[in-house]
């Protein structure tokens, strides 16, 4: 179990700037973090998950999993698995207070490392699997003989397309720049080959 020493200051020092009441969150932190929430599932992840973290960056301060649970109004076992997911993929990170003996959680601040490692975790993972798929499938479908040279150039195309994207996304792990040229230059290919 990884953890880090909280330097930050006092935390529960800063719950003053926003009152809450009855425990939950004052109504722009509500809208804040739902919109994160939203954001977050848009692109495929757990609500909940970006609703946490939106929660821990607002606030600039560790809070405990029970904070947590109270404040979104989630139950133990899900602020758990939310909480091991995120921390997993370096958008949060376990922390202690000196002379306290509960785990907190931080929220990651520097936004493009954090892209940076859920792409690198996620993203480029599944990139590279459809690659493999695609690959197989080329193979197979030359094997089988028979198949239209035109489906063969499809195919090949959208292998290509697979292989730019999978390059764009290592280049984006490396120097947080994202280059989309090759990517756009699949779809131009293949643009160009359905004219000529």
């Amino acid at each position: 179990m990884k953890g880090y020493l909280w330097t930050g200051g006092d935390p529960g020092s800063q719950k003053t700037t926003a009152p809450l009441e009855n425990g939950r969150l004052a109504p722009w932190e509500a809208i804040a973090v739902e919109a994160v929430g939203n954001v977050i599932e848009f692109w495929g992840f757990k609500r909940n998950q970006g609703r946490v973290w939106g929660l821990l960056y607002l606030r600039g301060e560790p809070l405990t999993a029970g904070e947590i649970e109270r404040e979104l109004d989630l139950s133990k076992g899900g602020v758990s698995m939310l909480l091991r997911d995120l921390e997993r993929w370096g958008v949060i990170q376990r922390v202690r207070v000196p002379q306290d003996t509960v785990w907190r959680y931080a929220a990651e601040t520097d936004l493009v490392r954090m892209v940076t490692h859920v792409v690198e975790e996620r993203e480029a993972a599944f990139v590279t699997r459809i690659r493999a798929d695609l690959s197989e499938a080329r193979r197979l479908a030359e094997g089988a003989g028979g198949i239209p040279a035109e489906r063969l150039r499809r195919l090949e195309r959208m292998a290509t397309l697979a292989e730019h994207v999978e390059r764009a996304l290592r280049l984006f792990i490396k120097t947080s720049r994202l280059d989309v040229a090759g990517v756009l230059g699949a779809f131009r290919d293949g643009a160009l080959s359905r004219k000529g």
